[in-house]
């Protein structure tokens, strides 16, 4: 059986489902493909859909996915709370059970090099398929969002695409295209408003900011027609293993209650590792030796 190979991108689309839907429809009219996930946010505008296959049917679907989202997104248009350089904000690539994730790797410079061509759209690597260092961290190459490659990337030589033209697509912006372990993206909501306070909490966890190992973190605020408004602490843990799910949410509760404040609730954006959730409820009841 071929090696499975895991694909989340994450689209600049969160407030009208009918175009997610028209994405998700040509992702899984290829054959060989399961649409396993998606999800929706309508305050960061955003939709997150996950699937799996073989390498050349993930190809496959995942220019689809490309081609129908810079036909139904226009950049000039959006706006929402997480960050975002394109229609098609990132495509991770993910290795399952046996894959390496040097397939993965290998598999993203080729799919990022195509995508460029098909479509003229800027593609910039990250993550294990970076080719230049100070892209290995998405949130460089996404510095400045959108508005800051559209306005830079004709002028400044450290905004060269590593495919493409040195020209945003004129609906579609640019294009992260990457290879990366399994990630949890996990959001804890605050019983407050002050964004300050989620900007503190997330700096003092982010690993980048010497906090928890293998963490990624930013600060948001919510804010959703007829709610009240709520800051949130917006995670990635990269490493699940290293830190997971309970460690994250009792520092960032602890830090939440030396604000005055605490977690409302919390959201688990797409997928996460059954390893992952297994060691939260073994943490929660206080297992010992608890697995699949």
């Amino acid at each position: 059986m071929p090696g499975l190979i895991e694909c989340v991108p994450n689209f600049s689309e969160g407030r009208r489902p009918e175009v997610v839907d028209e994405i998700v429809h040509a992702i899984g009219q290829i054959d060989g493909v399961m649409v396993l996930d998606q999800s929706l946010d309508p305050t960061h505008n955003r939709s997150v859909v996950t699937f799996a296959g073989s390498a050349e049917p993930v190809v496959r679907a995942a220019t689809a996915a490309v081609g129908r989202a810079l036909e139904l997104i226009d950049m000039e248009q959006h706006m929402g709370a997480h960050p975002r350089i394109g229609a098609v904000d990132v495509i991770p690539f993910v290795p399952l059970g046996t894959t390496r994730l040097e397939e993965c790797v290998d598999l993203a410079r080729r799919f990022g090099e195509q995508v460029a061509m098909r479509f003229e759209i800027p593609v910039y690597l990250y993550g294990a398929a970076a080719l230049r260092p100070e892209r290995r961290r998405l949130a460089d190459v996404r510095r400045g969002q959108y508005e800051a490659i559209r306005d830079e990337i004709g002028t400044l030589p450290e905004r060269a695409p590593d495919f493409g033209p040195s020209r945003v697509h004129p609906r579609g912006g640019a294009v992260a295209v990457g290879a990366r372990k399994p990630l949890i993206a996990f959001n804890m909501n605050l019983e407050t408003d002050d964004l300050a306070t989620a900007i503190k909490i997330a700096t003092a966890i982010r690993e980048s900011s010497g906090g928890m190992p293998a963490v990624q973190a930013m600060g948001v605020l919510l804010e959703n027609p007829g709610k009240p408004p709520m800051a949130q602490v917006s995670t990635n843990l990269v490493d699940w293993e290293r830190t997971g799910i309970s460690a994250v949410v009792r520092e960032v509760r602890r830090l939440a209650r030396e604000a005055g404040t605490d977690i409302d609730h919390c959201e688990l954006i797409g997928l996460a590792p059954t390893g992952a959730l297994l060691e939260v409820a073994a943490d929660t009841l206080g297992l010992v030796d608890f697995g699949a």
